[in-house]
């Protein structure tokens, strides 16, 4: 998952771009990057790490211009290291840079038809670098010296064609204007907005559009599956549908995790469907156990602290606050190796005993992914003196990978693939599971039927891909590279490259 942005304004945009990639930093603390054009001259900064810790003043003086790309990144590819960092940049033609939210399902085809059949080198293991030379490609068979918008959306065109997966991305041509566009299933987020100014409007677009709200943008629309949207740099916007069959089809786990709550995401409130998921959640509690001895609800912050909070009202149970969260630990699932993983949530969370102590506690998550999380969150409620423990995903089970651009373990890894939700219980050590049902989550998130979604990606819970191309073997392929031993060798590669350099 990462977070990208993309700014053409009428005055200096670096600040402006920094300001966004700080209210996009849960989208991705691996690495953060920023290009911005001047006249026909790019200026780069990324390296891994926050936002805060890659740009200084130092950086921020040098990206000088009216224009320019953002973007925050953990890696769904590739190894943790500066090479791997965006924006990506490619000389011809133009000179085009890109940023990208998803993943390419097909991009090892594409990386061999780019090399045998457009005569492209692929210089790291991103799909995203995949992703900027298709795009080049397409834009370079037009045989211009100067390009317009027409051009531009027959490229974007091309890259529907070419490409599958889920993709959101923004890119720039240095003197020309920024490009939005997102895969013909809509399934990561991108928004757009403008700002009026005295010298004419500034656009923005961003992968929420919490982005725009804080920089005092004005959200416009999503930008729909298969469009693109292209603001020159004279600040005129140009939009067109690129796609022969679009069908919305966004990434359910955004709403149940990724987002901030403050989003709108496809003209859904992330706030109001997680509310939703725990009235629902309440529901089946009401319907499937009604003599309940629930003394207190107990959110696991931060993002479940909405659905826990209906919960109890709709149950008419106490709510509570009763783990206190370091603010400066990341987010768990995503950590590279599991010894790692079982270090940081000690260190994430911490109980307050007086409001376990002696009480039949039912602690409410989002999810539950590997499970290495809530077992250990269940213990430190049991350490703190609950009488019983009981626990609620405000999600289904999570039984299968996500190929669209989340870094979900390898099927094997997560904690309900292969497993009833029984021998779930046991292995998380709760006194009582409670997962949503599939059909009361979309219900919830597609407020009972009157959004304009046409489905969601719920593959990580039914297996059921939206794109249609994910086969067995590809699957396999996923696990391979997922599990916690290709994760690691891959961490101790990118180490290795940056004392390389280092010592260079």
């Amino acid at each position: 998952m990462c977070g990208i942005v993309g700014i053409v304004g009428k005055s200096p945009v670096n600040q402006a771009l920094y300001d966004a990639l700080l209210v996009l930093q849960h989208r991705g603390q691996d690495a953060a990057g920023i290009v911005t054009c001047e006249g026909d001259k790019l200026y780069l900064r990324k390296d891994t790490g926050l936002a805060r810790d890659v740009f200084h003043t130092r950086h921020m003086i040098q990206l000088r211009g009216n224009m320019g790309l953002g973007h925050v990144r953990y890696p769904t590819a590739g190894a943790t290291c500066s090479a791997e960092a965006q924006p990506f940049y490619v000389n011809s033609p133009y000179g085009i840079v890109l940023a990208h939210n998803g993943n390419l399902t097909n991009a090892e085809a594409l990386k061999h038809d780019l090399f045998a059949e457009d005569l492209r080198h692929i210089n790291t293991e991103s799909d995203s670098e995949i992703l900027l030379n298709v795009l080049a490609h397409e834009l370079q068979i037009e045989g211009k010296l100067r390009i317009d918008e027409e051009d531009v959306f027959r490229a974007i065109e091309g890259v529907h064609r070419r490409c599958r997966g889920g993709y959101a991305a923004v890119a720039m041509i240095p003197g020309f204007g920024v490009l939005g566009f997102r895969d013909p299933h809509g399934i990561r987020p991108v928004v757009y907005g403008k700002r009026p100014t005295a010298d004419g409007d500034e656009y923005m677009i961003a992968s929420e559009s919490v982005a725009l709200d804080t920089l005092g943008f004005q959200l416009i629309a999503d930008i729909a599956p298969g469009e693109a949207v292209f603001i020159d740099v004279k600040g005129n916007l140009h939009r067109r549908q690129c796609a022969p069959r679009p069908i919305l089809s966004p990434c359910i786990f955004e709403f149940v995790y990724f987002a901030r709550p403050d989003s709108f995401i496809d003209n859904i409130s992330v706030h109001k469907a997680r509310s939703r998921m725990g009235r629902k959640l309440a529901a089946k509690i009401r319907r499937e156990w009604q003599d309940h001895d629930i003394d207190v609800v107990i959110p696991i912050p931060d993002t479940s602290r909405t659905a826990a909070l209906q919960l109890a009202q709709a149950l008419e149970v106490n709510y509570a606050e009763g783990f206190i969260k370091n603010r400066y630990i990341g987010r768990t699932f995503i950590m590279p190796g599991q010894q790692i993983r079982k270090k940081s949530v000690r260190q994430k969370l911490n109980a307050i005993d007086l409001e376990f102590r002696r009480k039949n506690v039912l602690l409410v998550d989002d999810s539950i992914v590997r499970g290495t999380t809530s077992q250990q969150i269940i213990q430190m409620a049991r350490d703190a003196g609950a009488n019983r423990v009981y626990f609620a995903s405000a999600s289904p089970p999570v039984r299968y990978p996500n190929v669209y651009g989340i870094d979900m373990p390898a099927a094997s890894e997560l904690v309900a693939h292969g497993r009833g939700e029984e021998q779930i219980r046991e292995v998380l050590g709760a006194d009582r599971l409670i997962f949503q049902d599939l059909e009361d989550l979309i219900d919830a998130v597609q407020k009972q039927g009157k959004s304009d979604v046409d489905r969601f990606d719920t593959s990580v819970f039914d297996s059921d891909y939206v794109t249609g191309d994910v086969t067995e073997a590809y699957l396999q392929h996923l696990e391979v590279m997922r599990n916690d031993a290709a994760k690691e060798a891959r961490r101790n590669l990118g180490e290795s490259i940056i004392e390389l350099h280092n010592n260079v």
